[in-house]
């Protein structure tokens, strides 16, 4: 039985370099209501689904409360639990909602930061195949505030 929505077509949108943030030509992609986490263990059942497409150097937490991005790697945060507002872009960005079942991939150079969660919100992040991520590489880089 597979975890995965197989009809979900992701919102895809392309966020400019704000002169801060250098985002990335690539499109950002949110699939909403992407992973069945309805389980004992969402996060496993994502690492399950992100390491059986090759991604890979997976961690577990929540989204830093300050803006970054990370300039060397593409990223991929699937939402194991709760929700929260976050806003991709950098400050000239977006903010969306993400909830449980949510999976968004981040073009290397795109800002994200928190701006709300909820208590139990938890993500898996992974990187792509081939790409396994130093930890030089995932440092994130830290945006003054202007």
């Amino acid at each position: 039985m597979t975890v995965v929505r197989a009809d979900i077509e992701p919102l895809a949108v392309v966020f400019e370099d704000d002169g801060l943030v250098p985002n990335n030509p690539m499109p950002f992609l949110v699939y909403k209501s992407a992973v069945a986490v309805d389980n004992a263990h969402p996060e496993k059942t994502i690492e399950d689904l992100f390491g059986a497409n090759g991604w890979g150097d997976m961690w577990r937490n929540g989204i830093y409360d300050y803006l970054h991005y990370h300039a060397t790697v593409h990223e991929a945060l699937g939402v194991a639990r709760g929700h929260a507002r976050v806003r991709f872009g950098g400050d000239k960005g977006r903010e969306f909602e993400i909830t449980a079942g949510d999976v968004a991939i981040l073009p290397a150079g795109t800002g994200h930061q928190c701006l709300s969660a909820s208590s139990d919100f938890s993500v898996v992040g992974a990187y792509p195949p081939g790409r396994r991520c130093r930890s030089r590489d995932r440092r994130p880089k830290i945006m003054p505030r202007r």
